[in-house]
């Protein structure tokens, strides 16, 4: 079993270092730093099953750094939620088929609220009919998931983490996020109280 976790490991390591690197990262920070802290709006995350709780994480930690974000269910979305999107918002929406139902659904629904809204899309497949819709595509590689049956989302859904904490990390810098910015969100906790004192030490 030893052997098994190193090998499972290793699949997992690889596939994140072959996330394809490309200039769309600047194109999507570029864009939410326009729409989110110059327009005002909020970067809007949505994604369906495990897709969605990855694009919950991004969502908090985004606005635990600085940058507004909210997560949308693309299914509550047909039932009222989609009044969260507002005309300045920006879409990051998430799909590693890049045909998600629910989700090619909310791109409309969107677009008929607030129309031309811009879409960044995290996929697996970048020839997927959500990206021919997408302002910024972000490929994940398209690994092969770690599961034995092949089909639980798994290597998938660490590469889109991946991606999303380097959405993050960039948009900290291009903002100039610091820890007395981070202790004023998170109030709380051992972090909270991390922040709080780092922001007092010189040059934090």
């Amino acid at each position: 079993m030893i052997n098994e976790v190193a090998r499972l490991i290793k699949h997992e390591a690889d596939a994140i270092q072959n996330i394809p690197v490309s200039d769309q990262y600047e194109k999507a920070i570029e864009l939410i730093e326009h729409r989110v802290h110059q327009l005002k709006g909020k970067l809007v995350a949505s994604g369906m099953g495990k897709a969605g709780q990855i694009a919950l994480n991004i969502a908090t930690t985004f606005s635990s750094t600085g940058t507004p974000a909210v997560f949308l269910h693309p299914s509550d979305a047909q039932h009222g939620d989609l009044g969260v999107i507002q005309p300045n918002d920006v879409l990051l929406l998430i799909s590693n088929s890049g045909k998600t139902r629910e989700i090619l659904e909310l791109v409309d629904l969107a677009d008929n609220l607030h129309p031309d809204l811009p879409i960044i899309v995290i996929t697996g497949n970048p020839e997927g009919e959500l990206c021919q819709t997408a302002d910024v595509t972000l490929f994940t590689g398209n690994p092969a998931e770690v599961c034995t049956l092949g089909l639980t989302p798994s290597t998938s859904t660490t590469t889109m983490t991946v991606i999303g904490d380097i959405l993050v990390v960039l948009m900290m810098k291009q903002i100039g996020f610091t820890n007395a910015d981070y202790a004023k969100r998170h109030h709380g906790g051992y972090l909270g109280d991390k922040s709080r004192r780092q922001a007092k030490q010189p040059n934090k």
